[in-house]
C-alpha cells in the first residue's frame, strides 16, 4: 500500500531502540564525507526581486498570452492551450529547467527526483490529469472510465513501503509488533471514520472531500473542520493512541510539509478521504511513479511545449494596462531584459512572489497573499556504488521510512527498473522542516552548510544501514525555501485563499497555491482552468 493507504496493524512508539542503533552506528570512526554540493540557484536569483535593480528592456515582443512560471501549473496551461489549437503563447521560467518542485536530475546511474516523486491514480473529478496521462500513454483506453487501465511499467512495483523501528524493518508504514488492543481499536475507529467521510455527499450532491478541492461540498459542518487542527480533531474523537497520532502526523508532514498540530483538520481528513479512484489492473492504493518521479511527466510536457519555453528568464515586472499587459523578464546570462506585450498574462508562479512583481496589485489581493505561508523542504540525492547490506525484517522497498526521525525517509530511484537487479543506485532523501515557524526554519535551511546536512543525513541512514558511508560516492542537496503552501487551520476555506481564485483583469492566477496545498492534480487543475479562461476571453 502507498503512503495514502491504511495498514492493518499498529504499535507503540519505539524511540529507545532507534537511539541505541544510532549510538552503535556512530561508535566506529566515520569515513570522510563524499563529494557533493548544494544544487540549484533559483533561491539566489529569486532574491534579486528584493533589490529590483534590473536593466530596462531593450527588446519588445508582442504575443497574445504570456505564462509566468514553468512548474506543473504553467506547463498544464500551455498543454491545454496547445491541445485546444492555440499556439501563440510563451512560458517564462526562472530556472534553467522547467518543472517547479517536480524537477529531476540524472547521472550515470539513473534519473532521480528533486521533489514530487509519485502520482496517485487520479479521481474522476481530475479529468484533465486523466487526459494528460492518456496523451502520454500512461493511461490506456478511455481516460474517463470508472476503472481505467494504466501501463504497468508506470505502476509502482512491489515491495512498496517499509518502516524501520527498534532495529527491524517492518512491511508498511506502521510497526507490526507490540500493538495493544486499545491501539487496534482506535485504529479501526479512525479507519471507519475516514471511510464515512469518503462516502459522504454534501447537500449539493458533491463529495465531502474531492480532488480538485473546488469540487468538494461546502456544508457548514464540513467547512468548520478547517478551524481545527488535525491533532485536535483526533482528540475530540477520543483518539489518543500514540501510534495513530504518529501515523497521522507523518502523513501531514509528508504531504503538507507541516505537523498535524499545524494542519487544518479539513485538510488532514482530505488526505485519507479524498482518493477514491480505481484501476482495472492494479490495486486502488497503487501509485504511478518513475525513476525521476513526476519529472517524467515534466519531460513529456517539455517535449510537447519546447518551442514555447524560455528558461533562465526572471520575470521582474508585470504591468497591466487597458489594451495590454507588459511582462518584463531579465536574462541573467546576457544581463539584459526583454518585454512582452500580451492580451493576458497567466501568473503560474508561487503567489508569494506576486506583490514584488505585479504593479498596481490591488490592496485586497496583496493582503490576501500575505496570509499564505510556505513550508521549507530539504531533498538530497545520494549516489551509491552498491546497495547497503539488508539485515533484519522487510526487504528494500520503493519507500523506506525511519520511525523516530525528523525526516520522511528515502525512495529508491532504481526501483522501477525492468532489468535485472542493478549494481548501483540512488536514494532520494526527504525532510520537511516544520519544528518551528516557517520563516525560522527557512533561515535554518538556507544558513546550514552542505557539510552539516550531509553529516546529518548519513548519520540518520547509518542506523538502518551501518555500511552506507562506505557506499555513497556523491551526496547533493537541494533547498526548497518555499516548497509548498501550508494548509494551516483556518486557511484552506478562508476568504484570503478564495480571493485569488477569482479572475480579474488581464492577469490570471494559476498555481496549486490557490488550492491551499500542493499536489500535481491541483496544479494541473489551476493551469487548465486559467487556459480555459484565456481561450474564452480571446474568442
Amino acid at each position: 500500500m502507498n503512503r495514502r493507504g491504511f495498514l492493518g496493524s499498529l504499535t507503540a512508539a519505539l524511540a529507545a531502540g532507534g537511539a541505541y542503533a544510532w549510538r552503535r552506528a556512530n561508535q566506529a570512526q566515520s569515513p570522510p564525507l563524499p563529494e557533493g554540493e548544494i544544487a540549484g540557484a533559483g533561491a539566489a536569483l529569486g532574491h534579486r526581486l528584493r533589490v529590483a535593480d534590473f536593466p530596462q528592456p531593450t527588446e519588445t515582443l508582442k504575443i497574445p498570452v504570456v505564462i509566468v512560471g514553468g512548474g506543473i501549473a504553467g506547463l498544464s496551461a500551455g498543454w491545454k492551450l496547445l491541445k485546444s489549437g492555440f499556439a501563440d503563447f510563451v512560458i517564462l521560467e526562472l530556472e534553467p529547467e522547467v518543472g517547479g518542485n517536480a524537477r529531476h536530475g540524472r547521472n550515470a546511474i539513473t534519473a532521480y527526483p528533486w521533489g514530487a516523486h509519485y502520482l496517485p491514480f487520479p479521481t474522476q473529478e481530475s479529468r484533465a490529469v486523466r487526459e494528460l496521462l492518456a496523451d502520454f500513454g500512461v493511461l490506456v483506453g478511455d481516460p474517463f472510465a470508472a476503472r481505467p487501465s494504466y501501463d504497468e511499467r508506470y505502476v509502482n512495483f512491489a515491495p512498496q513501503e517499509r518502516l524501520y523501528a527498534r532495529g527491524i524493518w517492518h512491511e508498511g508504514l506502521w510497526p507490526q509488533a507490540g500493538a495493544r488492543p486499545r491501539d487496534l481499536d482506535q485504529y479501526h475507529r479512525f479507519q471507519a471514520l475516514m471511510a464515512d467521510f469518503q462516502r459522504r455527499r454534501g447537500a449539493d450532491g458533491r463529495k465531502a472531500f474531492a480532488i480538485p478541492l473546488d469540487f468538494s461540498a461546502s456544508d457548514p459542518d464540513l467547512l468548520a473542520l478547517d478551524r481545527l487542527s488535525m491533532r485536535d480533531f483526533l482528540l475530540q474523537q477520543g483518539l489518543d493512541s500514540e501510534p495513530l497520532h504518529w501515523y497521522v502526523n507523518y502523513a501531514c508532514r509528508d504531504d503538507y510539509g507541516c505537523r498535524y498540530d499545524q494542519t487544518s483538520a479539513w485538510m488532514g481528513i482530505h488526505y485519507f478521504a479524498s482518493r477514491d479512484a480505481h484501476a482495472r489492473d492494479a490495486g486502488d492504493d497503487d501509485v504511478l511513479t518513475w525513476p525521476e518521479g513526476n519529472g517524467w511527466l515534466v519531460e513529456r510536457l517539455r517535449e510537447r511545449l519546447a518551442p514555447h519555453l524560455v528558461t533562465d528568464a526572471l520575470v521582474w515586472r508585470v504591468s497591466a494596462g487597458d489594451r495590454a499587459v507588459a511582462v518584463d523578464a531579465w536574462h541573467p546570462r546576457e544581463n539584459r531584459s526583454t518585454r512582452r506585450l500580451a492580451h493576458t498574462a497567466i501568473w503560474a508562479a508561487p503567489v508569494f512572489q506576486a506583490p514584488r512583481v505585479i504593479r498596481d496589485l490591488s490592496p485586497a489581493r496583496a493582503a490576501a497573499i500575505g496570509e499564505f505561508q510556505y513550508a521549507p523542504w530539504l531533498v538530497a540525492n545520494l549516489s551509491l556504488r552498491g546497495f547497503p547490506e539488508e539485515r533484519r525484517g522487510a526487504p528494500l522497498s520503493w519507500d523506506n521510512v525511519l520511525y523516530d526521525s525528523d525526516a520522511l525517509g528515502y525512495v529508491v530511484a532504481t526501483h522501477q527498473q525492468l532489468t535485472a537487479h542493478p549494481q548501483q543506485t540512488v536514494f532520494t532523501w526527504y525532510q520537511a522542516l516544520c519544528d518551528g515557524p516557517p520563516d525560522r526554519e527557512r533561515q535554518r535551511l538556507l544558513e546550514t552548510p552542505w557539510k552539516v546536512w550531509a553529516e546529518r543525513i548519513l548519520s540518520e541512514l547509518s542506523r538502518p544501514h551501518p555500511d552506507i558511508r562506505a557506499l555513497v560516492t556523491r551526496l547533493d542537496v537541494m533547498r526548497w525555501g518555499h516548497a509548498m503552501v501550508r494548509p494551516r487551520p483556518g486557511f484552506v476555506w478562508s476568504d484570503a485563499r478564495r480571493a485569488l481564485e477569482q479572475a480579474s483583469g488581464r492577469i490570471l492566477f494559476a498555481h496549486s497555491d490557490l488550492s491551499g496545498y500542493s499536489i500535481f492534480e491541483e496544479a494541473n487543475y489551476r493551469g487548465v482552468l486559467a487556459a480555459e479562461r484565456v481561450l474564452a476571453a480571446l474568442n
